[in-house]
């Protein structure tokens, strides 16, 4: 380890932003831990020069990282990195971290899928990659701006396995910056638990072009076809699930504000050339078939939002 720890996080969106802020501002003097910022754009332009602001509900804060960059060069050896960019920008991101993972560098990849970690081992098979995901409802609002609109923000990481010194010094850290956090040995539960969540969900704004108020208004039985198909995949893959899982999803999504929608619609909305359609829809089509298993509302709506 550093003499000082080292956490970088790349990917300074609603995920990234909101825990990263989090983590700078708790560390902000920089004595025992420096927190890095890895962004790009008119985003990362206002972090350098203003500082990134986080606003939950009524409440607001600002904070200056150790450093905000879109050079990797300048960063230096990390003991910790949490990856927050969004799936079809991980390859990519991966080769440019190289410089920065030495041999006790931890990944944490906190993407909407549930394969970034397998991605990252077929890229960098010896480097350390936890497993995380992040429930939370947060973007950016406008540039050096991340606004948090909905009423959970929680972290989970860990491994499917004994969870070492190092991985339970991350959770520290996280939990004295005020993160409401999780550490798991058995990770992949809650993963795809979330995933049972959000690619229903993602999924179906998309398709329908419309928040999820108004998807369950007027297409809960899709939802629940969605949510059925994806649970019987993870179940196909010995994934341990709640068996209360299909029930719970549905009702977190109804607690979710009436105008909530996924970052994949938003993706489409904003006519992005990329979205995490593969990861979130085409995933569950092409590991439904591999199985052997029946996933039609997914087909069905895959082959829609490839012509969208």
């Amino acid at each position: 380890m550093l003499n000082k720890t080292r956490i970088v996080i790349v990917g300074i969106g609603g995920v990234g932003g909101y825990f990263g802020g989090l983590l700078s501002k708790q560390y902000a003097d920089g004595k025992n831990v420096e927190v890095v910022f890895v962004a790009r754009g008119e985003h990362l332009k206002e972090i350098q020069y203003k500082g990134l602001t986080v606003i939950n509900g009524d409440e607001s804060f600002v904070t200056q990282p150790h450093l905000a960059t879109d050079d990797y060069s300048k960063v230096g050896m990390a003991d910790y990195i949490i990856i927050c960019t969004k799936s079809y920008d991980l390859k990519q991101t991966i080769e440019k971290l190289k410089p920065l993972i030495g041999h006790n560098t931890i990944l944490l990849p906190l993407l909407n899928g549930v394969s970034a970690s397998d991605e990252i081992l077929e890229i960098l098979p010896h480097v350390n990659v936890l497993k995380g995901c992040a429930f939370i409802v947060s973007k950016i609002k406008s540039p050096g701006i991340i606004e948090n609109s909905g009423n959970i923000q929680k972290l989970s990481f860990g491994m499917d396995g004994p969870i070492g010194e190092a991985v339970l010094h991350l959770k520290d850290l996280m939990f004295d910056a005020g993160i409401d956090v999780t550490v798991s040995d058995k990770i992949s539960t809650a993963i795809w638990e979330k995933f049972i969540f959000i690619s229903p969900a993602a999924t179906s704004t998309s398709y329908f072009d419309s928040t999820i108020g108004k998807v369950l208004e007027e297409n809960t039985e899709t939802v629940l076809k969605l949510i059925e198909e994806v649970k019987n995949l993870a179940l196909a893959k010995g994934v341990k699930i709640s068996d209360e899982i299909s029930c719970k999803t549905l009702n977190t999504m109804k607690s979710m504000p009436y105008e909530v929608t996924s970052s994949m619609h938003r993706d489409y909305l904003n006519q992005n050339p990329q979205t995490e359609v593969e990861s979130l829809t085409g995933y569950i089509v092409r590991e439904a078939e591999k199985f052997g298993i029946a996933a039609p509302t997914y087909l069905k709506l895959y082959e829609g939002l490839l012509k969208k």
